[in-house]
């Protein structure tokens, strides 16, 4: 079964999500959310090492496609708003990095799609906006994940004023890890997912994970959690691979995804 808004390759070790909707500014619909999702799900139970997320146009994304939700009642924003946040969820749920390639303006629930990315690199000439706060419908579920990125005093500038920051200030804000000019950004997206593909791939989407897991419990909690992972990991056949191969200087071998 195809894909009507979106688009999925595979290269080498690396698969690619890219938003399809360019007459729509790759808004978020129902319908491409859902796609979003099986993708996502499809990557991430697959041989790939890592996951691009990017958009095809003028921009990356967005946010929310207004078509669906200007006529829509009570119980199907929300439903839309739950699709989403499965969406976003998902993205850190999976066991591979995903890289966002951001180009144009990401806004909104596009801007969310970022934040929620593990990692991000942009284009020079790349936006970043949370637009509610200078419209009629405040940018919350954006702001969750925008928010875990930035930082408060950071994110209440963004939701309240609604105004586009740059890439280079994005890069400053903790949003996106890198910036470069437009012509260099697929080689900078290739070389973000190499480096953050080396090593184990099952100890590194169970490090992921677990990053997640622990990052905003109390510093007592997280340690206690990350104790309990790191021990259980240390007995791990690619774990025990990388301690012997070290120890015998020699290159390590990594049990294969599935």
């Amino acid at each position: 079964m195809g894909f009507e808004h979106i688009l999925v390759e595979r290269s080498g070790d690396f698969a690619t999500i890219t938003m399809n909707r360019p007459q729509r500014r790759n808004a978020l619909s129902l319908g491409h959310m859902r796609e979003l999702i099986r993708a996502f799900s499809e990557a991430g139970e697959s041989s790939a090492l890592g996951i691009v997320l990017a958009g095809n146009g003028p921009v990356f994304s967005a946010g929310h496609d207004f078509a669906d939700v200007a006529g829509a009642d009570l119980s199907g924003v929300r439903a839309l708003l739950v699709t989403c946040t499965e969406l976003m969820t998902l993205m850190q749920q999976v066991p591979q990095p995903v890289v966002a390639r951001v180009h144009g303006l990401a806004t909104a629930a596009g801007c969310q799609l970022v934040a929620s990315a593990d990692l991000a690199v942009a284009s020079e000439d790349a936006g970043f906006a949370a637009p509610g706060g200078k419209g009629g419908w405040f940018c919350h579920t954006p702001m969750v994940a925008i928010a875990r990125n930035v930082g408060r005093k950071r994110a209440a500038e963004l939701a309240l004023s609604g105004d586009v920051i740059d890439a280079r200030t994005a890069l400053d804000w903790g949003l996106v890890n890198k910036v470069v000019p437009a012509v260099q950004l697929d080689s900078a997206v290739q070389d973000m997912l190499e480096r953050v593909t080396r090593g184990s791939a099952e100890s590194k989407g169970i490090g992921k994970q677990a990053l997640y897991a622990q990052i905003d419990l109390d510093q007592p909690k997280a340690y206690a959690y990350a104790v309990e992972v790191m021990a259980a990991t240390s007995q791990l056949p690619d774990a025990r691979e990388g301690m012997h191969a070290f120890l015998e200087k020699r290159k390590p071998q990594w049990r294969q995804r599935s």
